[in-house]
């Protein structure tokens, strides 16, 4: 099984997350499945809808490149899940959104969710995330540490002291999650749930924290293994409708276009 990972974040801006995502999606993932993380540039650098619907474009084209390609899955390696409805409309292959894998996945070990998220631009997003994905009841509140992804490259390169003080970042924040009434804490981000990846049983006082990057990883394991067994797909009716032919060529011909005419800044 190949499992195609799109990051939102520079491949070389950000490499030592870059390569312990890698690292640790294959380190993870079931015997005989691969994953192929890919970056995005210019990354989401500037935190807003208009960046994430940029960056959304992009990861759509990977999407149907990596469907040409033979992979057997995608992910939508970005809590936020833009234009992940766009891409299960795209291909036939599952598509797996990070926020919505771990948003419903959360919904099954507790009753009222926190979010710790990057920024506090996303916080309006992750509400609206919620209320999508029907969970909007159930998020108690959401926060953000006011952090980059540059900042978590020290943590990424063995910097013991670093990934400490992030972790106690991230503590402080879900802290007050936890004061009212969250009983399960969302990292809504991979890169703060890869942060806590290797944090055995990890808590914030009664509230697990959920890992969403091994929680998108394993969902995608799931849906290909369901497909193989039973041949289950998305709704082909209103929901996800499959575009056809002349749809995705107009679609990457439009990107192909883009790209070749503006360099990258």
């Amino acid at each position: 099984m190949r499992v195609f990972w799109q990051s939102f974040v520079d491949q070389t801006t950000s490499a030592p997350y870059m390569a312990r995502l890698a690292a640790y999606l294959n380190e993870i993932a079931a015997p005989g499945t691969s994953v192929h993380v890919e970056g995005i540039t210019p990354a989401d650098r500037d935190f807003g809808r208009l960046s994430e619907f940029r960056c959304a474009i992009q990861a759509v084209d990977n999407g149907l490149a990596a469907q040409e390609r033979g992979f057997d899955a995608y992910v939508m390696g970005h809590f936020q899940d833009p234009g992940l409805y766009e891409l299960r409309s795209a291909l036939t292959i599952p598509v797996i959104g990070v926020g919505e894998a771990t948003l419903l996945a959360a919904s099954q070990l507790g009753r009222r969710l926190g979010l710790v998220t990057l920024d506090q631009a996303f916080e309006v997003w992750h509400y609206e995330q919620a209320d999508r994905y029907g969970l909007g009841g159930r998020v108690v509140h959401v926060t953000g540490m006011g952090c980059r992804p540059e900042d978590f490259s020290a943590a990424f390169t063995g910097d013991v002291e670093a990934k400490a003080r992030m972790l106690r970042d991230f503590a402080v924040c879900a802290q007050p999650l936890v004061d009212r009434g969250a009983d399960v804490v969302i990292p809504a981000g991979v890169l703060p749930g890869l942060l806590i990846a290797s944090e055995h049983g990890f808590q914030i006082g009664h509230a697990p924290v959920v890992n969403c990057a091994a929680v998108a990883l394993k969902s995608a394991e799931m849906w290909v293994q369901l497909r193989r067994l039973n041949g289950t797909e998305p709704s082909r009716g209103p929901s996800f409708a499959l575009a056809n032919e002349r749809a995705r060529h107009d679609f990457r011909a439009l990107v192909a276009r883009t790209r070749a005419a503006e360099p990258t800044r």
